[in-house]
């Protein structure tokens, strides 16, 4: 008697997604469970999208998208076909690091640097958005920011103290 076979996917559980990730326009295909933090590192080889606990619990995977922080590691790629997406390797342009990030540096906002992409991100969301509203972000506006972001070196006065640098440089 022979044993049956498995049950299999559907033939085409694989999708093509265009985006424009850090300014170039990229075109993938990916299988349709694919998360855009998976996209980013194993396809395109932008590593600095961390992925540290796979649940969007700890903020690590923040990247971008259409201008919103959204966590990468449980966002489908095919979520962001069409969209834009920017991460920390795109925020430096000509060899010049953002202010941003060059705040990180000089208010020592990072230890490890493991969660560092990931906050960086999520502020610069929060700047734009502010900026956008036509508003200004304060200590507190920054940290609820943040919220969602975990860093496990505790170096978050130093992370609001960059960031509030960033805002009164504008």
């Amino acid at each position: 008697m022979q044993t049956p076979s498995p049950p299999t996917l559907a033939t085409d559980s694989a999708r093509t997604v265009r985006l424009i990730v850090n300014r170039s326009a990229v075109e993938r295909r990916v299988p349709a469970n694919a998360t855009l933090a998976g996209l980013l590192r194993e396809s395109l080889g932008l590593t600095g999208t961390k992925v540290a606990c796979d649940q969007a619990a700890c903020g690590a995977c923040t990247v971008l998208l259409d201008g919103q922080p959204v966590f990468a590691c449980h966002t489908l790629a095919a979520h962001a076909d069409h969209a834009v997406v920017e991460t920390i390797e795109g925020l430096a342009r000509d060899g010049v690091l953002d202010p941003l990030q060059q705040a990180f540096i000089d208010h020592d906002a990072l230890q490890c640097g493991f969660c560092t992409p990931g906050m960086i991100m999520a502020i610069k969301g929060a700047l734009a958005q502010a900026a956008h509203a036509g508003g200004t972000p304060d200590r507190a506006a920054i940290a609820r920011a943040i919220s969602g972001n975990i860093c496990r070196c505790g170096a978050y006065p130093h992370i609001l103290d960059a960031a509030l640098d960033v805002v009164a440089r504008r």
